[in-house]
């Protein structure tokens, strides 16, 4: 299990590192702008999560592996031939963008709820709220950062699909196993997200 569950921290982290680094290249910010924002989307949920479990310092802190491997993406997406594949051309951006953003959310949604396991919290309300605060969490400061409004409040339907994986997982963990339950809840965040956004589904927004 404890393995099964890294291999999820660090797809999770490539694709959240992913994510935030293109954000930075559309911001056409400098390297280091690239890998702080990479950096903070990859572990910002995370460094959430731990703190409203109590868990100090951080797990980003105590296992750098997971910053190193932000570092790593971010920078791999700043070489200037992916670079410049992604900022030319607007349908690869958003595609890349929308993939990477919604593999992220799942695993990182269904990695809070393993995460509140682990210590021993079983409250169903605790388990969604870690679950979602540690899939929305990095990209609400990465958002924030970049000086974007942040994604949870006016892409389609986002926080509520984290929401939705989050529930499923928890209400399934003790009927499937951990493994079952966190591949459930992780495909059905990167299902509602892509069906979102292909068919323009959102939340009524204040103007209409």
């Amino acid at each position: 299990m404890q393995t099964f569950a890294f291999i999820l921290e660090i797809l999770g982290t490539i694709a959240f590192a992913v994510s935030g680094a293109m954000v930075a290249l559309k911001k056409n910010m400098d390297i280091f702008g690239v890998v702080i924002l990479g950096i903070v989307t990859a572990v910002g949920g995370g460094a959430t999560r731990d703190i409203v479990l109590g868990i100090t310092p951080p797990t980003m802190f105590e296992k750098p592996i997971y910053a190193i491997i932000a570092t790593v993406a971010s920078v791999i997406v700043f070489l200037p031939s992916i670079r410049r594949q992604l900022t030319r051309n607007q349908k690869v951006y958003e595609l890349t963008m929308r993939i990477m953003d919604s593999a992220g959310l799942g695993l990182f949604t269904v990695m809070g709820i393993d995460k509140a396991h682990s210590v021993g919290e079983y409250n169903l309300f605790l388990l969604i709220f870690v679950g979602v605060i540690t899939g929305v969490g990095g990209g609400l400061m990465r958002d924030i950062m970049a000086g974007n409004t942040p994604y949870i409040f006016v892409k389609h339907i986002y926080a509520s699909a984290s929401i939705a994986g989050a529930l499923v997982c928890a209400l399934l963990w003790d009927v499937l196993g951990a493994v079952g339950a966190m591949f459930i809840g992780a495909a059905l965040v990167l299902v509602i997200r892509m069906l979102a956004a292909h068919y323009k589904w959102s939340l009524p927004h204040a103007q209409e």
